[in-house]
C-alpha cells in the first residue's frame, strides 16, 4: 500500500508540473528592465506613426498590438491589420517548409496606417477587435523581450500577453 501511495504522489506531482509548464508557455520573453523599458519608450520619436509588437497566437487572425509613441504598452490595443494597401510582414502560407505565418513573434515595428473606425470579429479568439488599415512598416528590433511585464510568458497556443 505504502509502494501505490508513493507512486500516487508522483503521478499527481508529475500531473501538476504538466499542467503549470503549459500554463506558463514556452518561457520567460527576457529583455529591458523596466527603467531601460521606459526610458526608451519616453525617447521614442513622435510622429505619423505607431509602434506595432507582432503577437502571434496559432489559429487566430488578429495581427498583434499597436499603440502611438511614447505611450506604455498597457495602452496598445490587440489588432486586426486591414491590408488593401499594404500586406502585413508575415504575409507567408500558414503551413509547409521554412519561414511561416507568424515567423515575426514579438517584433518590434514601425507601422504607418491608420485605424479605420472599423471592429472586426475574429471568431478564433471570441474577439472584436479595432481595424488597423497597414500602408507601410519597418522592422524596429527583432528581440525586444517583454511586452506587458518583465515575468511575461509566451504560449504560440493560447492568448497569454494581456495588458493588465
Amino acid at each position: 500500500m505504502k509502494a501505490f501511495l508513493t507512486h500516487l504522489a508522483a503521478v499527481a506531482a508529475c500531473l501538476v508540473l504538466c499542467q503549470c509548464a503549459g500554463s506558463f508557455g514556452s518561457g520567460n520573453m527576457g529583455g529591458p528592465t523596466l527603467e531601460e523599458r521606459k526610458a526608451a519608450i519616453a525617447s521614442e520619436a513622435r510622429g505619423d506613426h505607431y509602434i506595432g509588437r507582432r503577437y502571434y497566437v496559432k489559429k487566430t487572425r488578429f495581427w498583434g498590438y499597436v499603440r502611438e509613441p511614447r505611450q506604455g504598452w498597457n495602452r496598445a490595443k490587440l489588432v486586426v491589420v486591414r491590408e488593401d494597401k499594404k500586406r502585413q510582414p508575415d504575409r507567408l502560407p500558414e503551413s509547409g517548409g521554412g519561414r511561416n505565418y507568424g515567423y515575426d513573434q514579438n517584433y518590434e515595428y514601425k507601422l504607418r496606417g491608420y485605424f479605420t473606425g472599423q471592429k472586426v470579429y475574429d471568431p478564433n479568439s471570441n474577439q472584436i477587435l479595432p481595424e488597423f488599415m497597414l500602408t507601410g512598416y519597418d522592422v524596429l528590433n527583432r528581440d525586444p523581450g517583454w511586452l506587458f511585464r518583465p515575468d511575461d510568458r509566451y504560449d504560440p497556443y493560447r492568448i497569454t500577453l494581456v495588458p493588465r
